[in-house]
């Protein structure tokens, strides 16, 4: 890490520096073994003075130590007993052995080569002795350390060059090579020259910077991923039960006094089936529901399932929304049934598709089942009802139970409401719905049923802009109708239709 390195050849200079310009003169054994650090990372010098004792030791040892002797300069090589002389330029020198030692992260004079791909390396040592002969024999191209150009700068590798010229008239002084050390450190590292424990410092404090970044990106990330979480939670339960669930409460069942449940299915599926390939149906159910999921977004609705051919919506539930959920279903119908004519099926192009569509209000219960993929379930005999509506129903029409017909009649004139009295209300006020009498029926466990068609609805503009009325009364259009007062409701609505639409 060169930050850390220049941290070290800084701490190195400033020491011989002090050594130069001290009255010792110059420190005449510089090695890295004598470079240490004290408790604040910072390099120190040692083995500094005392020569006189230094030398008389060193006249009792007997022979020399050659692998001392590599740092020294070879000027002082060539006296009689190299490791007592020492001088300024000498320093210098033993600075540059020092200075490759750090390039190269090896002893002196070592050569480092890779074995293989997988970044393995080992270390190539000479005989001490043999470098200190080479060194003495001088020369036009005197023997050095090998360092590889690719190591560090460029400037640094001249630098050294210079330190361990062969002349030691041509080696720089030391504050020479401060200011270029320095100068390196800011080109290449941005550093100013300060201490390893400085350098480390700053370093931290980068990498608590680069590290707030680093939370701030994958904290973005995970809101990301957890909005996109969020967002499919919702396609696949409503947001209310959704939320209760994130918060690890349990989704209670809950009964609602009255919804309107809607089901569909498609005509002669069967005979469409027959003539596609089970790839082609995939296809055209998903392009058929992705049409009709863009429409019911539109509406206070809640899509509870898929099954086949077979497509169920239901309003007034999780949240309730008073009568309102009947015009919400019976207006999602009449728009379905409208984008129904321009659907085409890709492979049948020629083919119509046709719905069945039933519609029923009344009273349930919702919510969550089973542990692995949890699905927001309706139980009730409305449901039962509602599908017992659209399975008698005719292609293209709408059959809606006499209920249904009740809270849409209700909810468009309760603004003007002065008896509650079903059959009153719908003889006496027009609702915006078109309803046809289609007649008694006989549904399977039900027995004999009233039913209606669904024709159209008609000025839904003007209706829409005093929607101000309904808020007026929001308390007598918002409840529910009274269950024990149904069967009266029929009897009067029964007995009081003589045509097959409702008129005013």
């Amino acid at each position: 890490d060169w930050p850390f390195r220049y941290s070290l050849i800084n701490d190195i200079i400033e020491g011989i520096l002090f050594i130069h310009e001290s009255s010792l003169g110059y420190h005449g054994s510089l090695k890295s073994s004598n470079c240490v650090i004290d408790s604040r990372l910072v390099v120190k010098l040692t083995d500094i003075g005392l020569r006189t004792i230094r030398n008389l030791s060193k006249q009792n040892s007997g022979l020399p130590n050659y692998k001392s002797l590599l740092w020294t300069a070879p000027e002082h090589l060539r006296q009689r007993r190299p490791d007592l002389h020492g001088s300024v330029k000498g320093d210098i020198y033993s600075f540059s052995i020092v200075l490759q030692e750090i390039i190269t992260r090896s002893g002196p004079f070592e050569t480092v080569k890779v074995v293989g791909g997988d970044g393995k390396y080992s270390v190539v040592s000479l005989d001490p002795q043999f470098i200190i002969q080479q060194l003495k024999l001088g020369g036009a191209t005197p023997y050095r350390p090998n360092v590889d150009q690719r190591e560090c700068a460029p400037e640094l590798i001249e630098l050294l060059q210079q330190c361990w010229d062969e002349n030691p008239q041509n080696r720089p002084t030391i504050t020479t090579i401060r200011t270029q050390i320095r100068k390196l450190s800011k080109d290449y590292i941005g550093g100013s020259g300060n201490s390893f424990l400085e350098n480390l410092l700053l370093r931290l404090e980068q990498y608590a910077n680069d590290l707030e970044i680093l939370v701030e990106q994958k904290t973005s990330a995970f809101f990301e991923e957890k909005r996109k979480c969020e967002e499919l939670l919702y396609e696949l339960l409503p947001k209310t039960v959704a939320d209760q669930l994130k918060r690890e409460n349990q989704v209670k069942p809950e009964s609602f006094q009255c919804v309107t449940i809607f089901f569909s299915d498609i005509v002669q599926f069967t005979q469409i089936a027959a003539a596609s390939t089970p790839i082609e149906i995939v296809d055209f159910l998903n392009d058929l529901y992705t049409l009709f999921d863009s429409i019911i977004a539109s509406y206070d609705v809640y899509k509870v399932e898929t099954v086949g051919d077979s497509y169920m919506v239901v309003s007034g539930l999780p949240i309730r929304n008073g009568n309102e959920h009947a015009r919400q279903i019976a207006r999602m119908s009449l728009e379905l049934l409208d984008q129904i004519k321009k659907f085409r099926i890709k492979h049948l192009p020629e083919q119509d598709v046709r719905l069945r569509i039933g519609i029923h209000s009344g009273p349930c219960a919702a919510g969550v089942i089973g542990l692995k993929m949890p699905r927001y379930c309706l139980f009730g005999d409305t449901v039962n009802t509602a599908s017992r509506m659209e399975s008698h129903g005719e292609r293209k029409s709408f059959m809606i139970s006499i209920k249904t017909i009740t809270i849409i009649t209700t909810m468009i004139i309760a603004n003007k409401i002065h008896t509650s009295e079903f059959s009153k209300l719908i003889l006496d006020r027009f609702g915006s719905f078109n309803l046809t009498l289609r007649g008694d029926i006989h549904l399977k466990g039900k027995g004999i049923v009233r039913t209606y068609w669904l024709d159209n609805e008609h000025n839904r503009l003007l209706l829409d802009r005093f929607k101000f009325l309904n808020k007026i009364e929001t308390s007598r259009i918002s409840t529910p109708i009274n269950m024990a007062t149904q069967q009266q409701q029929q009897q009067s609505f029964s007995s009081a239709t003589t045509s097959t639409n409702i008129n005013p």
